[in-house]
């Protein structure tokens, strides 16, 4: 049974949430073992242990955050209709307090653009599949095998993905919330 197969030990654990907390401060690019390992008390060879190579570790890491997003997936009430799942959508993460996680992702969503392979593997496809999902099912049942459903939920996602880039860019929280409410009302 390879590490990867088993379950993870309390060790592993604790020591990937440390990891999780210092990427959420520090980001990925450029995420070196040493200093991560200092940084939340282990060794850059117990790392490697436990999550067999550092791409493992950052495999572990992107898996964690988009736990984190899955969370809020699952908490969107889709009984309150579309544009009331865009809103809260919206407003989980324009708020302060998600920026060091968005940053993150959107350092994992770019990174997956550019090196389609390894740790990065699929992040964005998958996350793209993930807010999708949520769209479809906030979505009439009638509507969401349509063409027009899928386009719908398309520019949704498109506006809410802008917006949040937008957002982490310049922190314009009122101007970017503007914008998704006028997509809303349009």
């Amino acid at each position: 049974m390879t590490q990867q197969t088993r379950p993870p030990s309390v060790r592993q654990r604790e020591l990937l949430e440390r990891a999780y907390e210092y990427a959420l401060e520090n980001g990925l690019s450029d995420l070196s073992l040493r200093p991560l390992a200092a940084a939340i008390g282990s060794s850059p060879r117990v790392l490697l242990y436990l999550f067999e190579s550092k791409e493992g570790l950052v495999r572990a890491l992107l898996d964690r955050a988009r736990t984190d997003e899955l969370e809020l997936l699952r908490r969107t009430s889709q009984d309150d209709g579309f544009a009331a799942v865009v809103r809260t959508t919206w407003a989980w993460l324009s708020a302060e307090s998600h920026r060091p996680l968005l940053a993150l992702w959107l350092q994992a969503y770019a990174r997956s653009l550019t090196e389609p392979t390894g740790p990065w593997a699929d992040f964005a496809q998958q996350t793209v599949q993930d807010w999708l999902a949520v769209l479809a099912a906030a979505q009439p049942r009638a509507r969401r095998a349509t063409a027009a459903g899928r386009a719908e939920r398309t520019l949704a996602l498109s506006v809410l993905r802008g917006a949040l880039m937008d957002l982490l860019a310049t922190g314009d929280t009122a101007r970017t919330t503007a914008a998704v409410e006028a997509y809303l009302n349009a």
